[in-house]
C-alpha cells in the first residue's frame, strides 16, 4: 500500500476519504483544519475528517498554518509516496509539495483549467453548465493550475439537472476518491505523463455568500418569472440548497420585511413555481399557503 498523507478539512473531504478506503487504500497520515467552535452553543468539536481519523486510528495534526519550519521537518521524517489534498482549506507551500516522492495530488470537482478555485460545483449548477466533470491534478504553488493526470465528465440526464448543489457536492467528491484509487498506483509506478493546463481557457470561482444566495422570484409586474429569468432563478435554489440558502425577501401585512428561504421549486410551462418555503421565524410550509397570509414576495432585491 503506498504511503500517503491526505490533506482536507471539508465534510466533502471524508467521502473522499471514504472512496479510497473502498478500494484499500488509507492514509498514514490526515493533515486538517484546527477544530473550531460550531453550533450554537460554539462547543469545539472535531472538524469531519478529524473525526474520520480518530475513528481510524489515523494519526491527524491540524497546524494553525503552514509556513511553519517545525510543520515541514515533521513531514520530511517519513519518506512519503505521495500527499494527496481534497478540499483543504489552505494553499499548500512548495517546499512542502516538494516532500513525497511523487509530489502531491489534488482531487477537483470540475474539468481543469474550468471553475478553478473554491466552489466549482455550485458555479457550474449557477452557469446551468450540464457537462462538468472530475479532474485529479500534481499540485503546483499557483491555486488549481498544475498538470492534469486524469479527467472524466460527469453529465447528469436533463432530467436530473440542475441538481441540489449538496447533493451534486457529494456524488463529484465520491466520484473523485474513486477515480484517484484507480490512478494512484499509476501514478507512484512512474506511468502516467501529466498533460499542463490551457492558462487562457481558465475560469475562475469565488467563496459565495449569502448575498448570492438572494433569488428574485416575481418580475417588474409582479408575475412569476418565465423563461431565461424562470431558468437562472431555478439554477440559485437548486445550487444554494445548504450554506447558503436560497432566500427572497417579503413584505407582511404592517409592513415588516421578512427573509424567507426557498426549499423546493420547479419549472412547470416555462414559468417558476416556488413550492416550498420556511419564512422567517416559522417552519416550512407551501408557498400557497404563504402567500395567503398576505406577504407579498418583494420584485426587488435587497441587500
Amino acid at each position: 500500500m503506498p504511503l500517503f498523507a491526505f490533506f482536507g478539512s471539508s465534510e466533502l473531504s471524508v467521502y473522499v476519504l471514504n472512496a479510497l478506503e473502498a478500494q484499500g487504500l488509507l492514509p498514514a497520515l490526515v493533515v486538517t483544519a484546527p477544530d473550531r467552535p460550531r453550533g450554537r452553543g460554539l462547543e469545539t468539536t472535531p472538524n469531519p475528517v478529524r473525526a474520520w481519523a480518530l475513528d481510524h486510528e489515523i494519526e491527524v495534526i491540524a497546524p494553525e498554518t503552514l509556513k511553519d519550519d517545525a510543520l515541514a521537518r515533521e513531514l520530511r521524517n517519513t519518506p512519503w509516496d505521495v500527499f494527496v489534498v481534497a478540499m483543504y482549506s489552505k494553499l499548500i507551500p512548495q517546499d512542502l509539495l516538494n516532500i513525497p516522492r511523487r509530489g502531491a495530488l489534488n482531487v477537483h470537482p470540475s474539468l481543469l483549467p474550468k471553475y478553478r478555485g473554491p466552489s466549482p460545483v455550485l458555479s457550474a449548477i449557477l452557469d446551468d453548465a450540464r457537462v462538468t466533470g472530475i479532474s485529479i491534478m500534481q499540485m503546483t504553488a499557483e491555486m488549481d493550475a498544475g498538470p492534469v493526470v486524469a479527467q472524466a465528465r460527469v453529465e447528469l440526464e436533463e432530467s436530473e439537472w440542475p441538481p441540489e448543489g449538496s447533493e451534486f457536492e457529494i456524488l463529484l467528491a465520491s466520484e473523485g476518491g474513486t477515480m484517484l484509487a484507480e490512478v494512484l498506483p499509476e501514478w507512484l509506478r512512474d506511468e502516467i505523463t501529466p498533460q499542463p493546463q490551457d492558462d487562457s481557457q481558465a475560469t475562475y470561482t469565488k467563496k459565495f455568500g449569502s448575498e448570492d444566495a438572494l433569488v428574485r422570484v416575481i418580475d417588474e409586474k409582479g408575475a412569476p418569472l418565465t423563461g431565461g429569468s424562470a431558468r437562472k432563478a431555478l439554477c440559485t435554489i437548486r445550487a444554494f440548497d445548504k450554506n447558503p440558502r436560497a432566500h427572497f425577501f417579503a413584505t407582511a401585512p404592517g409592513g415588516k420585511q421578512i427573509r424567507v428561504i426557498i426549499t423546493k421549486a420547479k419549472i412547470e410551462n416555462d414559468t417558476l413555481v416556488i413550492e416550498r418555503v420556511i419564512p422567517e421565524s416559522k417552519k416550512e410550509m407551501d408557498y400557497a399557503e404563504f402567500l395567503r397570509g398576505g406577504v407579498t414576495p418583494d420584485m426587488q432585491h435587497h441587500a
